[in-house]
């Protein structure tokens, strides 16, 4: 077992660099100063929507990984990639590993029926267990691109959209069809994937809400991680970026799985699902949350805001600052409690 040292850190968001008052991801708390990411180590003060054929990782202490070798090998699996750490009877499992190679690709495109995202983390993985129960939840790639719209239903439009799809279809060979319809936003309403034991009960009366004053207190961080699924640039009108942001803290911890979807000039998603657990109580609350809005009327909210064009351009490119100014269109909280 991996552990993590929490540090004092400085007052602020656990979870993002912008101000605590300024950001929907986590209530306020105290960030830690110094993380290990043990097996693997991002480029410092990385940003989740930088180029990720530039996303440069170095393994430490993993010398069996070869990232020199075929293009079409599978990273490997296991211990040597997977950092755990436990609190209170669950193991928290962290995977990181880069760009997913082209034979791997290839595979999850057939296996899904359409074309992947062009930065694609296919061996990522964030995990959720209870030790005793064998219960838990994974965050994974492939199952959030399975839950992505196969079909012209909600397949948004630009310009040039119907020729963008026909290319990036000529770039699977498995895929037969020159243009196969589906939602190329990638937009998805995953809410993670329960690989074994009971499954969520819904809370139609809203009794098992987050206790957001909890997570205000300045309760120390053990384990903090960050972990990319996959992110399309849109060809250039936009991205699409899923990730997820855990943080454990002594009694609790809570896990934000967030899809931030921009296409230019026409619309912004963003998706949420925070997951809670009470490790005392052994109470899991999963809240899933859709906001959207039109994307000019984002722009004129941040323009009203007294924001500056510049800064417009840049809080365009930051869900965080975005998420306050989106309407919601669909919430739901679910809860299980274990044994």
């Amino acid at each position: 077992m991996a552990t993590i040292a929490g540090a004092k850190g400085r007052p602020g968001n656990a979870i993002c660099d912008v101000p605590a008052q300024a950001c929907t991801c986590f209530p306020a708390t105290t960030y830690p100063t110094k993380v290990q990411y043990h097996q693997i180590e991002s480029i410092q003060n990385a940003r989740p929507s930088s180029k990720r054929l530039s996303y440069s990782l170095k393994a430490k202490n993993c010398a069996a990984m070869a990232f020199n070798g075929p293009i079409d090998e599978p990273f490997p699996e296991g211990d040597n990639s997977t950092v755990s750490y436990v609190q209170k009877g669950f193991k928290i499992s962290v995977r990181k590993l880069p760009i997913s190679k082209s034979g791997p690709i290839d595979e999850m495109s057939e296996r899904l029926g359409v074309p992947v995202p062009e930065m694609i983390f296919g061996d990522n993985m964030v995990s959720i267990e209870h030790i005793a129960t064998g219960w838990r939840l994974e965050f994974n790639a492939f199952d959030a691109l399975d839950r992505v719209d196969k079909t012209d239903k909600n397949m948004l439009k630009v310009a040039y959209s119907q020729e963008w799809s026909s290319s990036r279809e000529k770039t699977h060979e498995g895929i037969k069809e020159i243009v196969k319809p589906f939602d190329w936003s990638y937009t998805t309403d995953y809410r993670g994937t329960i690989k074994k034991g009971k499954l969520f009960n819904m809370q139609n009366d809203n009794a098992d809400l987050i206790p957001i004053e909890l997570l205000k207190r300045p309760d120390p961080i053990l384990f903090f991680e960050e972990v990319v699924l996959y992110e399309s640039e849109l060809d250039d009108n936009g991205i699409s970026l899923l990730s997820c942001k855990l943080r454990v803290m002594p009694d609790r911890m809570l896990l934000l799985c967030r899809l931030f979807m921009r296409l230019d000039g026409v619309l912004i998603r963003i998706r949420d699902t925070r997951i809670y657990v009470d490790f005392n109580l052994r109470k899991v609350i999963r809240d899933y949350t859709e906001k959207e809005d039109a994307f000019d009327k984002v722009k004129q909210n941040l323009l009203f805001s007294g924001r500056l064009p510049n800064d417009i351009t840049i809080a365009l490119r930051d869900p965080n600052q975005i998420a306050p100014l989106l309407p919601e269109v669909s919430h739901t909280l679910e809860s299980v409690t274990l044994p």
